[in-house]
């Protein structure tokens, strides 16, 4: 009974907090609809990073472009994966909170491009590091790229081999 109220907690824990990271993306990218189409980009550092409008129907770097039905589907399963891998495959164990918020904000960041893609047939982006050329980028993909950096970190620095065991679909060898 106790594991089950623990999954109901952490359930309810990972869709609030995922609400509250989609909401702050599709809001962004409303200011960007309603303020910066067809506007010039406004620039907040000359020659270094602007916010410039852009409709993406691709992926990053903008591949892939029109193929939304792949995108769809893709992300379903990707959504799918993670919400399993949250709710029934990382140990709640404080120590493992840090893979929790990881799943929460990868979450969150695909979640957040799957509502422009169904609802817009684009997703909206509007950051640009025009110093590098950087293609232009919304939230949701930066809670994407700190989760994808939060796993490298943690494979690297924080978490032990035998620690990554529940990513295993072996099933464990009862030691007799």
């Amino acid at each position: 009974m106790e594991k089950k109220t623990n999954t109901l907690k952490k359930a309810l824990t990972g869709i609030i907090l995922s609400v509250i990271l989609i909401v702050i993306d599709q809001v962004t990218k409303l200011m960007a609809i309603h303020g910066l189409m067809n506007q010039q980009p406004f620039v907040i550092w000359d020659g270094v990073f602007e916010l410039h409008y852009l409709e993406n129907r691709g992926a990053a770097f903008g591949i892939l472009q029109g193929k939304k039905i792949f995108f769809v589907i893709f992300t379903l399963v990707v959504l799918c994966m993670i919400a399993y891998l949250y709710l029934k495959r990382i140990p709640d164990e404080k120590k493992f909170r840090l893979m929790d918020g990881i799943c929460i904000l990868f979450f969150a960041g695909a979640l957040g491009n799957f509502i422009d893609r169904v609802f817009r047939n684009y997703v909206v982006d509007f950051f640009y590091f025009k110093l590098i050329n950087f293609p232009v980028f919304n939230v949701a993909d930066i809670f994407v790229v700190i989760s994808f950096i939060g796993i490298a970190v943690s494979i690297l620095f924080i978490y032990k081999d035998d620690e990554f065991e529940f990513l295993s679909i072996r099933k464990k060898e009862s030691k007799a």
